[in-house]
Parts: C-alpha cells; structure tokens; sequence
C-alpha cells in the first residue's frame, strides 16, 4: 500500500479548518479519515482536529477492528463520543456554539471495505481508472434532487449547495452513513467539498490516472488545479492506492 494525504487553505479563506490523516495499525489494518469543520472564531478546526484526534488515538489502541460488524460498532461507538465531545467543548466555550465537522471514513482490511460517511465530505474508490463515488451528501439540494425537486444539473450551482442538513455537533444524537464496499479496488480517496466544487468527477479522474505523476504529485496536482479554478474553501485529499504486491489484499 502506498499512501499520502494533503490540506490547504485555498485561495480565499485565511484558515483551515480541515483536518485529515491516514493510519496503520501492526495488523495492517488502514484506516482514513478527512474532516471539514465549520464555525466562527477558528472553532471548525478544533470541531474537525477534536473527531480526527480522537478517531486516530482509539484506532492506534487496538491491535484489530475485528470483524465487519465489530468494525461498523466500533466506528458508531467512537462517533457518538466525538458528537458528545463537540457538543461538551461548546458548552465550556460558549463563542464556538454552532461549531461542528463532516466525517468521512474509510477502513481497510484484509477482510473487507467499509466507508463511513456524515456531511458533504467524499468517499471514492479508483478500479480499472475509474473513480466511482460512495458517499452520499447530507445537503438541503442533495435532499431535493432525492426527492425530484431539483435535477442533478439545477444543484450544480444552486446558491445553498453548501447547506448541512446533517454535521458532527449539530445535535445530541447523530447517525453515521456505512457503506459495504468491494475490496477489490485499485485504490480509495477521501476529500472535503474544496475539492469537488472546483473540479469534476472526470478531471479528478485525469490526474489520478496520469501514470508520469507519482502519488504524492497527483495529490499536490489535484489541489494546484483546485486552487487554480478559485479555490473557494480548504481542500484536502487523502489517497491510498495498491500496489502490485498488494492485489490480493
């Protein structure tokens, strides 16, 4: 396995409220995580550092998530604790009420694929060049292109895009989408909205196939390219890619 993440402030915004990070524990057991906090006076990146730090430190306390199931309980069990650490911390600093962060989440293991997902951060996996999207987003349009009140095309642009309907924080109770993937993959990226609001599936698709770029180039790449469009919001790109050796992971 290779792997290498990255985050920028972009173009406009004079912080990051990002926070991402790829881990592996001694039964070679991955795991990814990319948060995009949200909040006044600098509290979206302690939103977003609080669920990454925390995820982080139970993942390296464990030799093994165990089975699928446990897997998916242990995700669940940890994100209710991070929700409660939010909502704790801003009710000891009252001027980060309203703070909270997307979640995304991918575990690998020798045994299977499992995504998890809250916000409108992104989970992909490349197979055969091609990047197929997993997670779903928790927005006011992405609800209405469910329900048919808007077309796919109309939400491209529609002026609250952007708007959560389900973050870290935002309330006492919080369910994490999981999502059962085939590890039979090339390779698995997670990235905040910074990215996917400037480019599209496709030209994120081109760089990751670009077989001059090294991995590390091609995340560098996606964010350049990011920045160079406008670079609105923070961009931050997790990618771990397979290797030869690893196909039969």
């Amino acid at each position: 396995m290779k792997t290498f993440y990255l985050t920028d402030a972009g173009r406009v915004r004079d912080h990051n409220e990002d926070s991402v990070t790829i881990l592996k524990n001694i039964n070679n057991e991955y795991l990814m995580i990319v948060a995009d906090g949200m909040g006044g006076h600098r509290a979206g990146e302690v939103a977003s550092s609080l669920a990454v730090t925390h995820l982080g430190k139970r993942f390296t306390e464990i030799a093994s998530l165990g089975s699928k199931l446990d897997a998916v309980n242990w995700l669940n069990d940890n994100i209710n604790e991070i929700n409660k650490g939010i909502i704790d911390y801003t009710k000891q600093y009252p001027d980060t009420t309203g703070m909270g962060t997307t979640l995304v989440v991918a575990l690998l293991t020798q045994d299977y694929l499992i995504f998890g997902n809250i916000g409108d951060s992104r989970g992909y996996v490349l197979k055969n060049n091609k990047l197929h999207k997993v997670t779903k987003e928790h927005t006011l349009v992405n609800l209405l292109v469910s329900t048919g009140e808007l077309s796919e095309e109309e939400a491209i642009n529609h002026p609250k895009k952007n708007v959560l309907m389900k973050a870290l924080g935002a309330a006492e109770s919080c369910e994490l989408d999981i999502f059962d993937v085939d590890k039979d993959i090339d390779g698995i990226m997670l990235c905040s909205d910074g990215l996917t609001n400037m480019l599209t599936k496709e030209q994120i698709e081109k760089v990751l196939n670009d077989e001059e770029l090294t991995m590390e180039d091609k995340v560098r790449k996606l964010i350049r390219k990011s920045n160079a469009r406008g670079g609105t919001d923070n961009i931050t790109v997790a990618f771990l890619l397979k290797e030869s050796e690893d196909a039969g992971l």
